[in-house]
């Protein structure tokens, strides 16, 4: 039953990719299945993705990691995603095990931790530990008591733990910060301290691969982007277009002479040829060329990404999903992808007698790159 979950999996990831990323693809991957599926858990327990953590943790378990080691991870990250979450993704492992064992499997239970030494300063060897992980001493005196907790509780008491090794806790930080939005800052730091902590540059970079085969695009792009600006790297993938909804279609190559970069049509509904509904799909910077729709204008319902909408002689606005356009008839008008993202919007053609579109000139790179 879980290989056909697997393949339902990624048939459906198949289906639903809006904007398919490199993620790596040509950098030989070079962590171990204990590792991959490290990368796997401690992501979909950021994500609170309980179904796909329980699949992920069977086939960790069926690859070589120790119910000591997921535990350890899964404790481990509530520093970084909060109790909740931890606590969730322990129960999926309780419930994991517990369904095993009543299939007669038995799964190794691991090396615990060694008990620390009764003179064990947690501060001082946190201290020591956040200082190598960050390349230099920290002190975060804005908030002291948080220093302090940081020191002698995150990288003293947990990190203290033998049960994971330094370069695997940061591999599991680093992963389930991909699985959160908003916290770029804290995944780059933790990009730079996974290589502080041991983990080679090919490992690093490998990370997300592993999340787009396993997780997600969206996931697998956070990691990317944050790697690429730590190493100083070319960032050549937009951003993904998160929770996809519509379907991205096929290379709409009909009126591809009218466009500049890729885009992609799907027809979502006809209306017995009188009222036509598409999705339109735009790579980052595609956009079609200015035009003007004849005695009856078009709706833009904006569905995923980022990107812009302009009418000659005004200034371009900013589209993010939710935004609706109504544009008149003969409007001259562009629309597109911004530059670092892919963009969808649903296109209605307002039905009239005789409508029709005449496309005008493209939006040069010039008049483009001026956008901000």
């Amino acid at each position: 039953m879980r290989m056909i979950n697997k393949l339902i999996a990624a048939a459906l990831l198949t289906v639903a990719v809006c904007h398919p990323i490199n993620a790596q693809q040509n950098m030989e991957n070079v962590l171990n299945e204990r590792q991959r599926n490290m990368v796997a858990i401690a992501c979909l327990e950021a994500k609170g993705d309980l179904e796909n953590l329980s699949e992920a943790i069977h086939t960790g378990l069926d690859e070589g990691l120790t119910i000591s080691e997921i535990k350890e991870a899964l404790s481990h990250l509530y520093a970084y995603t909060g109790f909740p979450r931890s606590l969730n993704g322990l129960g999926v492992l309780r419930q994991v095990l517990v369904e095993r064992k009543a299939k007669g499997i038995i799964d190794k239970e691991g090396k615990d931790a060694d008990a620390l030494p009764q003179d064990f300063d947690a501060l001082k060897e946190g201290t020591a530990v956040q200082t190598r992980l960050s390349g230099a001493p920290f002190n975060y005196t804005f908030a002291p008591a948080t220093d302090y907790y940081l020191k002698a509780h995150l990288f003293g008491d947990i990190f203290a733990r033998n049960n994971l090794s330094f370069p695997e806790r940061e591999l599991v930080t680093v992963s389930a910060l991909s699985g959160i939005k908003g916290v770029e800052p804290q995944l780059k730091s933790h990009v730079r301290g996974a290589k502080n902590m041991g983990l080679t540059d090919a490992e690093i970079h490998s990370i997300p691969g592993v999340l787009l085969q396993k997780v997600g695009e969206t996931e697998a792009y956070r990691a990317e982007k944050a790697i690429a600006e730590v190493y100083g790297e070319e960032l050549k993938e937009g951003e993904p277009i998160e929770n996809c909804v519509f379907p991205k279609g096929e290379p709409n190559t009909a009126y591809a002479r009218y466009f500049i970069g890729n885009s992609y049509l799907a027809r979502l509904a006809n209306g017995e040829g009188k009222l036509h509904v598409d999705n339109v799909t735009f790579e980052p910077r595609c956009r079609n060329n200015w035009h003007i729709h004849h005695k009856g204008g078009q709706i833009l319902i904006c569905v995923g990404g980022r990107g812009w909408y302009q009418e000659w002689g005004k200034p371009a606005r900013k589209l993010h999903p939710g935004d609706v356009i109504d544009i008149p008839a003969e409007t001259k008008h562009w629309h597109g992808a911004a530059a670092d993202s892919w963009f969808q919007h649903i296109a209605i053609g307002v039905p009239a007698e005789g409508a029709s579109a005449e496309w005008l000139e493209p939006v040069t790179d010039i008049e483009y790159d001026k956008l901000k």
